[in-house]
């Protein structure tokens, strides 16, 4: 028996407990907790007890009852088994005996900010923490996996936990797998296909809206940070950082927390993400700040570090990170990217001089010179920007049934694609699918091209349907130049090919395709709405 402090002690359980010797064990499990209150924590070492039978189970219930927290460690298959079967996993805390994994000499295929992805063999993965008393952080990431999971994002759940070194590990069932850090250093005709799965997996986990209280806010996390080191910035730039970051909006939204290349793995043909422990709830900026420290931040004054890091060099870094939030913003104007691009940075910038400050490097000379870049930048950047936030809607989707895009034609498929998406539930039939996808083209190509023209602007579509009869119901808005388009008079279809004008055909078919359309100005915006009954 060993007292591990004053409110727990621990007793061995060894051999076999069954009718024969219960009445003896108990007895002596008693003598050795005399003196010890019910407020006491009773853990049993199971780790050589190999037999238990019914006789054994009701010595357990007893001193269970007298020392209600009671705990059962280091249990084997076999009994956990019989304990699981009678229903005390459910009563008493009962942890099994893991089984010990060694990583020496594995490949390494994913690396986040608590722990690294081993390689065990052909189809299992040990995910190893670098805290060594790893398990309340196992459970966690097993917890908020599976609701990840549940609520639509593609991950990895561990089946086992293992004892690694004088740590733990959590194993994963993941065949064939390669991170995209190792797509991208020895595959680069593949490097267009890893943004675009990139940033649509970035998007999914962002469109997730998490139920309150299952996940926390990363902002909280944030201020902390930027409280810390806020004193170092001069002339009150310190203060306006706080408060801009305690105006970014509140957000249910789902986020990553630590979502680069290391972390998206190619396993077979299903792109999933793993190391879940960071997922939190916020802004998307919080999960931009972790991307551009990632690919850019670090290693601003040490470009080694991405290298050894990612296993890449920081030409395809800095590359990746600028086509990916290109593409998660939907745009090809680098005006918006670097409107965007400058508030990330400030902020990452925030948390790496108060993560910096806290791990020194061990050359001061170098620890020193790499806070400075990050100040002088952060600086300069405060100087210029009064928000943090940017329009969210303006990217994302607003709720289920719209999306708020740039109105360019390279984004005609993506809305194409939306549309046909709310239509699934219904049984839309082919024929009106493709008449309503012409429809769309129509109009969306007609704000593309003349609303804003010659800038860039946003347009909306939202897809609503209804019921007896079914009826969807497509709405567009953009709040470029006042245009009706049902003010055109429809062209001459009598007319040969030499007598007609060119143009007006768009709006004619749409109108020849769809059962009301309807046009009207309102709040600064142009609002175009089709209706057409599936039945």
């Amino acid at each position: 028996m060993t007292d591990d402090n004053q409110k727990s002690v621990t007793v061995i359980l060894s051999g076999r407990i069954d009718s024969g010797n219960a009445s003896e064990t108990e007895q002596n499990i008693n003598k050795q907790l005399s003196g010890y209150n019910s407020d006491f924590t009773v853990v049993f070492d199971a780790s050589n007890l190999v037999y238990i039978s019914s006789a054994g189970l009701r010595v357990i219930l007893r001193i269970k009852k007298a020392y209600p927290d009671l705990k059962i460690i280091g249990v084997s298959s076999e009994v956990y088994e019989i304990l699981e079967m009678t229903g005390f996993t459910e009563i008493i805390d009962v942890e099994k005996a893991y089984r010990v994994v060694s990583v020496e000499g594995c490949e390494v295929i994913g690396e986040g900010f608590n722990g690294k992805v081993y390689r065990i063999d052909k189809d299992n993965v040990v995910k190893t923490y670098k805290n060594a008393d790893a398990l309340a952080e196992i459970q966690h990431e097993r917890k908020v996996a599976k609701l990840a999971l549940i609520l639509g994002v593609p991950t990895a759940i561990s089946y086992d936990v293992v004892k690694v070194g004088d740590s733990y590990g959590s194993v994963f069932e993941l065949l064939n797998s390669r991170s995209f850090s190792k797509i991208l250093a020895n595959e680069p005709d593949k490097y267009d296909w890893c943004v675009d799965e990139y940033v649509k997996m970035l998007k999914k986990i962002h469109s997730i809206i998490v139920p309150d209280g299952e996940l926390p806010s990363i902002k909280e996390k944030t201020l902390r940070s930027v409280r810390r080191m806020k004193d170092t910035l001069p002339d009150g730039l310190g203060d306006k950082l706080v408060a801009m970051v305690e105006d970014i909006p509140e957000s249910n939204h789902m986020i990553h927390g630590d979502f680069h290349t290391k972390n998206i793995v190619l396993a077979g043909d299903e792109v999933l993400v793993i190391d879940m422990d960071t997922l939190s709830v916020g802004h998307p900026i919080f999960d931009l700040i972790h991307m551009y420290n990632a690919y850019v931040g670090f290693s601003e004054y040490d470009p080694k570090i991405v290298y050894d890091f990612q296993g890449y060099n920081t030409k395809i870094s800095h590359k990746f990170w600028h086509d990916s939030l290109l593409k998660y913003l939907g745009t090809k104007d680098e005006n918006r990217y670097k409107e965007v691009d400058d508030k990330v940075r400030c902020l990452s910038y925030a948390g790496l001089i108060d993560w910096g400050t806290r791990h020194p490097d061990p050359d001061p000379q170098k620890s020193e010179a790499t806070i400075e870049l990050w100040k002088t930048r952060l600086i300069e950047i405060l100087q210029k920007i009064n928000t943090l936030d940017f329009d969210i809607s303006a990217d994302e989707q607003t709720n289920a049934n719209e999306i708020k895009i740039d109105a360019i034609t390279d984004n005609l498929e993506k809305v194409i694609d939306f549309v046909n998406s709310r239509l699934e539930a219904v049984d839309c039939l082919p024929k009106h699918q493709m008449q309503l996808d012409i429809a769309v083209e129509e109009i969306f190509v007609n704000i593309a091209h003349y609303a804003y023209s010659p800038d860039v602007g946003k347009a909306g579509v939202k897809v609503e349907v209804s019921d007896d009869p079914v009826t969807v119901t497509i709405t567009f808005t953009d709040r470029g130049v006042p245009y009706d388009p049902l003010k055109k008079n429809d062209p001459d279809v009598s007319l040969s090919a030499d007598e007609r004008e060119i143009g007006g055909l768009g709006i004619f078919l749409t109108k020849k395709m769809i059962d009301d359309i309807s046009y009207e100005y309102k709040d600064g915006k142009n609002i175009l709405t089709l209706k057409k009954a599936l039945n």
